[in-house]
């Protein structure tokens, strides 16, 4: 690592040059979002912003869903670029640890870990899933996958555990009532669900207007 040049801006560099193939929702953009809303959380909260800024640019450096669901391998990529740049054994390993719980994985599963830094980081992962922004993320997913948009009769499953989440390949509107829905009650921090609450009002307008112009009756959970 070049002395002159601080280890946030090396590993800007590094996922940079890592996702520039990656798919539209989990590519560079995604990860620059993330990281500029975990700062902004960071603000607001006593923390090491330090641990937070890499966390959040390398927490999906390798996202399972793209490597055959190998979770482990996020994890290992980030702890092998924070070793070859002579980042304090503390920080790498808070990196690591947050890296390994950020995801929602269904969200049902129980933190193995939890800091004020994984806090922020969460919910900064979380808002870039809601609003807009987490409609054409879904979205995007969805064409990627090959998935219906929508089918009246495959109602969204609100009792998957964790490994049926990852192997669902139901429509990308069932996504919505699955996940998307359910993270403004899942935030951790006051400026996290401050954020999310508009969100999470702009994606129920939109369910209900896409439910209208499809004829449909939507959902109910």
């Amino acid at each position: 690592m070049n002395k002159n040049i601080s280890i946030v801006e090396t590993t800007k560099f590094f996922v940079q040059r890592t996702l520039q193939n990656a798919e539209g929702g989990h590519d560079w953009q995604h990860i620059n979002r993330v990281y500029k809303n975990a700062m902004k959380i960071a603000e607001q909260e006593i923390c090491n912003k330090e641990i937070v800024a890499l966390a959040a640019l390398l927490h999906d450096i390798a996202d399972s869903k793209f490597h055959n669901g190998d979770e482990e391998i996020g994890a290992k990529t980030a702890e092998k670029f924070l070793k070859e740049n002579n980042v304090n054994e503390d920080i790498v390993n808070a990196v690591v640890q947050i890296i390994k719980n950020v995801s929602f994985k269904g969200g049902k599963e129980k933190r193995s870990y939890s800091t004020v830094e994984l806090d922020i980081v969460q919910d900064a992962d979380r808002l870039d899933a809601l609003g807009a922004i987490g409609i054409a993320r879904a979205f995007n997913y969805g064409g990627f996958k090959n998935r219906e948009i929508f089918n009246p009769d495959i109602p969204p499953d609100l009792n998957m555990d964790k490994e049926a989440y990852k192997k669902s390949t139901a429509p990308t509107i069932n996504h919505f009532y699955e996940k998307l829905l359910l993270l403004k009650d899942l935030m951790n921090t006051e400026t996290g669900k401050q954020l999310a609450e508009e969100r999470h009002e702009f994606m129920k307008l939109y369910l209900r207007h896409f439910f209208e112009e499809v004829g449909e009756k939507a959902f109910e959970i």
